[in-house]
């Protein structure tokens, strides 16, 4: 089962939203010389190859939302009744998780109901910034309240972040900015105080974690250097309550790293098809049966089958809930 594979659900809606991206933003956030091509019947055909029996499909960057509430409301509908109406005609092989039209909280509010119990979506995919709005944002703490409350599976996803033209330094932004969006998002989450205020998130950091393992003891250090509580808990602590997906370049470095901070019962297989290309899938997973060992025996695919299993075992309550302020 993999958790994290990012999808347009047809071609036809592929290119409408990909020229909806283009019109919004001049074509600011569609640069980059590959735009995926996905199909249900290519991504099925890479899950029959590679041994995978369950996608959960997703709409990652740049999202849904580039400037206009009505437009990001109506493209969020779009896409996740797409998403929604491929998984119903193949439950076996897809489920999804929802896009939600941040950084809107009202337009969001709206269509998290929706999607969670008239769409049957599994969870939903947060962007690591929405117009430079970060998960310990208090404009995002209505959203992440109600997806505390149902206890919702959020799968995070880098985007570009402003100031990104400079940053990139001319070359791909998923090549090194994406990670230190990944990073970012995640300790303004904790150092917010977000991470303790909703404890039923159920989060999963894409891409091995990233960066993320790496600065935790300087984060730490400037911690107890701005006088905080000397009995807090942690930030490796709290990052070891998070899932991460195996997706992206899953070498033994990389997940040594990883380790520092999350047990091997947090792990969890994802793809990023169809932005990582068919080959390059295949390879990921030759490298995960080079570099990762489950402690316990057996195949990293039955570890992380297992853990994923677990997480999706309960999952949002499926009465209709209509949470103050969430007009469409």
């Amino acid at each position: 089962m993999k958790t994290h594979a990012c999808t347009f659900p047809a071609p036809a809606i592929a290119r409408r939203y990909a020229r909806d991206v283009r019109d919004a933003t001049g074509g600011r956030a569609c640069r980059e010389r590959y735009w995926t091509r996905w199909s249900a019947e290519r991504h099925l055909r890479l899950m029959d190859e590679a041994g995978i029996g369950f996608s959960l499909l997703s709409l990652s960057s740049p999202g849904v939302h580039f400037g206009d509430d009505a437009t990001a409301r109506a493209l969020a509908r779009r896409m996740n009744d797409v998403a929604a109406a491929t998984a119903a005609r193949r439950p076996d092989r897809f489920g999804y998780f929802a896009v939600l039209p941040l950084p809107d909280t009202d337009g969001a509010l709206a269509e998290l109901d929706r999607a969670f119990h008239q769409l049957g979506a599994r969870g939903v995919i947060l962007l690591t910034n929405n117009a430079g709005h970060y998960l310990g944002d208090p404009r995002l703490h209505p959203v992440l309240a109600e997806l505390d409350r149902l206890g919702a599976v959020v799968l995070l996803h880098p985007t570009s972040c402003t100031g990104c033209e400079n940053l990139a330094l001319g070359r791909p932004r998923p090549m090194i900015e994406f990670l230190f969006d990944t990073a970012r998002t995640v300790v303004d989450f904790i150092l917010s105080g977000a991470a303790e205020r909703c404890p039923r998130l159920r989060i999963i950091v894409p891409h091995a974690g990233g960066v993320l393992p790496l600065p935790v003891d300087r984060v730490e250090l400037f911690r107890s250097i701005h006088g905080e509580s000397a009995d807090r808990r942690t930030v490796a602590e709290l990052l070891g309550t998070f899932h991460y997906d195996l997706a992206g370049t899953p070498s033994a470095p990389q997940l040594a790293a990883l380790r520092s901070v999350a047990g091997q019962d947090r792990l969890l297989y994802g793809s990023d098809y169809a932005w990582t290309r068919h080959e390059q899938v295949l390879r990921a997973i030759g490298m995960l049966d080079r570099s990762l060992r489950p402690d316990a025996g057996g195949s990293w695919r039955r570890l992380t089958n297992r853990n994923a299993r677990r997480l999706l075992a309960s999952g949002p309550p499926n009465e209709p809930h209509h949470p103050a302020g969430s007009g469409s």
